[in-house]
């Protein structure tokens, strides 16, 4: 991150707001991440206060210790470091500052009438992933019940987003192949659900487009495959924000919840099931997703390009080290994933009506 974005915001923040607390996972602040933000507010005499709590699937009691912490600091605005876990964080405490009523965490679950915006925040996203930074969306585990819950909200997006490559050159292969996955399959869910239209096609396709020509690249931790992704993962979120996810998303927040599955691992494995699954209700949108991934499909039937946009799909997860298969899966616990499942939030966006046995039978595809 260059000094110049920092002296770019200096007037507005010296006007407007007095101290930052610093919403950022501990590992970030262990090998450095961080303090790329942090020297530059020391450099400009701006106060801070960092907040490192954050487990990588956030929970109830990350956001209640880090809503004492917020009220403790004296902060009066937020700045959010690192994944959607930093920023789902910092969007549940930043709107429970301003919504005293939601203090429940739980309560925030769905749509929350919240009548005031989060507090001013600005998100530095370090991962090509969640687009956390762009959304309405956060997700909180719920380690008591074993569930993670989508909370959708227009008041949580924040104020400014500084998506820079740099910020991101740091990430280790595994956590930039697992979130560009998770950036792919919001595209490529967004592109298909009930919600679709027009406008949102028309930046989830090039999402897909520019996901699936930068993230081997990424992760070989190539300028031009971090910049590509740093585009593609935010264009896909402006995109699915307005219209919603599927069901390779339920699953894989409740893959997280119960094992622990890092979101993006989850949603990369359960992706290709998932097309296959709702392939026959997407039309000839399949064609136009193996086209954005490189295939040419001159001369193929509906059924052979549907099939080469899930063989597209599988070839890139293998390429960039994702597993295709979850050894922790276990048959006794089925019916409570499928079940908890069914009741996400991104459950009645899927182009196909699912039903927990349908659920189920998707899930045995991981063992």
């Amino acid at each position: 991150m260059e000094r110049g974005q920092s002296k770019r915001f200096r007037g507005l923040l010296r006007v407007r707001v007095k101290k930052a607390f610093v919403a950022s996972d501990p590992d970030l602040v262990k090998f450095g991440v961080t303090a790329k933000v942090t020297e530059l507010l020391d450099a400009e005499g701006l106060a801070y206060e960092v907040y490192s709590d954050i487990k990588p699937n956030p929970t109830i009691e990350n956001v209640k210790s880090g809503l004492a912490a917020y009220k403790a600091s004296g902060a009066d605005y937020m700045i959010t470091i690192g994944g959607g876990s930093s920023m789902d964080t910092g969007k549940a405490i930043g709107i429970i500052i301003n919504n005293p009523e939601f203090e429940d965490v739980r309560s925030l679950e769905g749509v929350a009438p919240t009548k005031n915006k989060t507090v001013f925040t600005i998100a530095v996203p370090t991962t090509a992933g969640t687009a956390a930074e762009a959304t309405i969306n956060y997700v909180i585990t719920d380690v008591e019940k074993k569930r993670k819950f989508v909370c959708v909200d227009v008041n949580d997006i924040p104020d400014i987003a500084i998506v820079d490559p740099e910020m991101m050159s740091s990430m280790p292969k595994s956590l930039t192949a697992a979130t560009g996955m998770d950036a792919l399959t919001h595209a490529i869910e967004g592109y298909t659900t009930k919600a679709a239209w027009r406008l949102a096609d028309c930046l989830n396709l090039e999402a897909i487009r520019l996901i699936s020509g930068n993230l081997r690249g990424a992760v070989e931790n190539t300028t031009e495959g971090r910049e590509g992704m740093a585009l593609g993962q935010f264009v896909t979120g402006m995109a699915f924000s307005n219209v919603g996810l599927g069901i390779a998303h339920s699953m894989a927040h409740t893959l997280g919840a119960v094992y622990d599955t890092p979101h993006g691992v989850a949603c990369a494995m359960m992706l290709p099931i998932v097309m296959e699954y709702n392939a026959e209700m997407t039309g000839e949108k399949f064609k136009d997703i193996a086209e954005a991934m490189g295939v040419d499909t001159t001369g193929m039937s509906q059924d052979e390009y549907r099939k080469a946009a899930v063989a597209a799909v599988r070839q890139l997860s293998e390429d960039v080290g994702i597993p295709s298969r979850l050894e922790a899966l276990k048959e006794e616990d089925l019916d409570f994933l499928a079940e908890s499942a069914f009741a996400d939030a991104c459950c009645p966006g899927n182009p196909k009506d699912t039903s927990v046995e349908d659920l189920k039978e998707l899930f045995r595809k991981l063992m």
